[in-house]
């Protein structure tokens, strides 16, 4: 079992440094708007992976690989959300164009609406779904207790998760101060919209 456990988490390490929506959601409100609200985001965005992790757990999450409907459905509402957050980014870009003159002003944003945005943008990823109910289950060791051990393995998915972004959130704070002038703060939003819009685009049209 402690084989498993050990193999397990350092596959879940690997799997959250490859950069997807979520880093690019994170990093921007850690940027834009400081550590606490980054913080909330990446709440919201382990509450996705743990709610993943559950559905997969107790089998809701293979819908995704028996249904292609049920998978498009939830792809293109993904990709909805991850164009129209980009979209909103190059919008604020564009208002923040302006000559460098110091810290810029930030929009308040508050922490539940942080924490929506992460969750929102892990539990509208169907590839996390798919890849939950594919990746979970190969580390479950014979003869163990299926169903406690992938809620063990949710749990722990979840807290590996967190620990990754727990650095980039401190870093990203660490330099917001020089990140939030005006001219950085534009060119900021400019390639993280420009990203959101791509990966929503890119998830819309993939089969």
């Amino acid at each position: 079992m402690m084989t498993s456990v050990v193999a397990f988490v350092g596959a879940a390490f690997l799997i959250a440094m490859v950069p997807g929506p979520s880093t690019v959601v994170i990093l921007r409100r850690a940027v834009v708007n400081g550590r606490r609200t980054g913080m909330a985001t990446v709440m919201g965005n382990e509450c996705g992976v743990l709610l993943w992790g559950l559905a997969a757990a107790f089998g809701l999450s293979a819908l995704l690989l028996a249904s292609q409907v049920a998978y498009d459905v939830i792809r293109i509402a993904g990709a909805a959300v991850l164009v129209w957050m980009g979209a909103r980014a190059l919008w604020q870009a564009r208002r923040a164009g302006q000559p460098d003159q110091g810290p810029a002003e930030t929009a308040p944003v508050s922490l539940r609406r942080a924490f929506w945005q992460g969750l929102v943008t892990n539990f509208a990823n169907p590839k996390a779904g798919v890849f939950a109910v594919s990746f979970l289950p190969q580390f479950v060791p014979h003869g163990a207790a299926v169903l406690p051990t992938l809620l063990a393995f949710s749990v722990i998915w979840a807290v590996v998760d967190l620990i990754w972004y727990l650095p980039l959130v401190w870093l990203a704070g660490r330099v917001g101060g020089v990140l939030r002038r005006q001219s950085v703060r534009h060119r900021m939003e400019q390639v993280s919209g420009a990203l959101l819009v791509g990966l929503g685009v890119r998830l819309a049209t993939e089969s």
